[in-house]
């Protein structure tokens, strides 16, 4: 069938989202091409931070090197008062469960261009910029897409399914009338990017200033840039507030005109949104088409980023026949929580960061002290979906990435496949017709090996584990029949393709 279509995804939109699922894509032998309408890459900063998790997903594009060179591992975090008191300090410079720091800061262009550069590399998928979609309709097995391109044409394209990355404002999303259901209250703030020469700023790389005289937040990135963010005041001018002057002012001092040189200054809003639908047909949304965050946890591009790795190994097993269509629903319903409850306590922390009145603010100050570990969320499992979910407490939370004796990360020797993960007695004990079809898989790889498999079954507290192709859980064992039971549940037709692969 896909044959008959142009590519098998089309993807609107080029900013990290868009190109990142073409990378995944590509990766995984999906065939895709990416709408942009800019011409250029956006030379500025929007997001500035990943976690553990994401790094580890652009670990599986085998950029990891690279990105070691453009990112900042953060070293310490903490909470200021209007006193100059820190209320609550958080150390995030060690290495996390997933392989990687839990918390790093980046400039965007770089990132970008390196995904880019995957995308560039990989057969059968590419990024057209200069491209504007004008139009698209759902087809019963497909959509149809119109463009105008570089040369101002018309041109017409299909593809199996089409995936909306072209962000807050979607032309994705309005074309589908889906509307979002909104979270908190919307906020204005400056935002400032550049780089700070010959001036200490802040010691700590990420501080919540929490000044009621006018709440700021501090973020350092590599090299020489910073991110200075503040609350728009009733009394501002917003034309005057975002002159060097007025920025110096406004940081006390931290970012002085003479040694502040800025990239940007600009006015944004702090929103929280969910979109009430992720899927329309054969079409998705992803991205902040899908949800929206104020940026006080770093989670608005993370999220993003994990949306295309839930959806693209699923796309590629329902081109494969492996899968049936409606596995695609499980995007949704499993990420669509997920998003919520960042986009919720995001929302939550803009309502104490955003505190203007002193009496609250004392209060607010007391409850921080009271409570320190509430400034530091717990990431959600997944909501119901291709898990075991409430029948096994470890269904769809995150596996662990270990650090093997020679400095390998795991996922580096296992590819975007299934996971088994077993004791040797306990998968030798499964029915060998059930072992053949496994080794005989493209799609599965079995780990054996204790020194390889020790971390992530003593984290899952169990005797066999099965991982998905995204890294989540699909379910844990404590014996051959329940591990038996786990992988008859897998979505794969017949577990029978070339290619196997056990580690022993």
């Amino acid at each position: 069938m896909s044959q008959e279509f142009d590519a098998d995804v089309i993807v609107v939109g080029g900013g990290p989202v868009g190109v990142g699922a073409l990378a995944l894509l590509g990766r995984l032998g999906l065939t895709a091409i990416g709408f942009e309408k800019e011409t250029e890459l956006w030379p500025t900063a929007r997001a500035v931070h990943f976690d553990g998790e994401v790094m580890r997903v652009l670990q599986s594009l085998g950029i990891a090197d690279e990105l070691a060179k453009v990112t900042k591992p953060m070293t310490a975090m903490h909470m200021q008062n209007e006193a100059r008191e820190k209320l609550v300090s958080v150390p995030t410079g060690q290495l996390g469960s997933q392989g990687w720091h839990d918390d790093v800061t980046f400039h965007q262009p770089d990132v970008e261009r390196l995904l880019r550069g995957v995308v560039d590399e990989s057969a059968g998928v590419e990024l057209r910029c200069g491209v504007e979609v004008m139009h698209f309709e759902n087809l019963d097995e497909g959509v149809r897409v119109t463009v105008r391109e570089t040369d101002g044409s018309q041109g017409v394209y299909t593809a199996r399914w089409l995936v909306g990355a072209d962000g807050a404002k979607s032309f994705v999303r309005r074309s589908l009338d889906i509307g979002a259901d909104k979270f908190g209250e919307d906020a204005r703030w400056v935002v400032v990017d550049g780089h700070l020469h010959d001036s200490p700023g802040y010691e700590d790389d990420m501080i919540f200033l929490l000044h009621h005289t006018r709440p700021a937040m501090w973020i350092r990135l590599p090299g020489t840039r910073v991110r200075m963010e503040f609350l728009v005041m009733d009394e501002d001018d917003p034309e005057e507030i975002i002159t060097p002057e007025a920025i110096e002012r406004i940081s006390h001092g931290v970012l002085p005109a003479s040694q502040f040189e800025p990239e940007r200054q600009a006015i944004y809003m702090f929103r929280g949104r969910i979109a009430k639908s992720w899927r329309e047909g054969n079409v998705f949304l992803a991205g902040d088409a899908a949800h929206l965050a104020p940026p006080c946890f770093g989670q608005g591009l993370c999220a993003g980023l994990r949306d295309i790795a839930n959806l693209a190994w699923k796309l590629d097993l329902v081109k494969r026949g492996q899968a049936k269509d409606s596995i695609l629903d499980t995007y949704e319903s499993e990420r669509k929580p997920h998003a919520q409850f960042w986009v919720e306590q995001a929302v939550t922390a803009a309502g104490f960061l955003q505190t203007t009145n002193s009496e609250e603010a004392a209060h607010r100050d007391a409850n921080i002290r009271a409570n320190p570990m509430a400034a530091a969320p717990v990431s959600p499992p997944l909501g119901a979906g291709l898990h075991r979910g409430a029948l096994d407490e470890q269904a769809g939370r995150l596996s662990v990435q270990s650090i093997l004796t020679d400095d390998v990360r795991l996922d580096d020797m296992l590819g975007v496949r299934f996971v088994i993960a077993a004791q040797r007695e306990v998968y030798e004990q499964l029915d060998q017709a059930l072992r053949g079809r496994i080794e005989d898989s493209r799609d599965i790889v079995v780990l054996l090996d204790t020194a390889k498999n020790a971390q992530l079954l003593q984290a899952s507290n169990a005797s066999a584990v099965v991982v998905r192709p995204d890294r989540y859980i699909f379910g844990t064992a404590s014996d051959s029949v329940e591990l038996q039971d786990l992988i008859e549940l897998l979505p794969l037709a017949n577990i029978r393709h070339e290619s196997a692969c056990v580690y022993t």
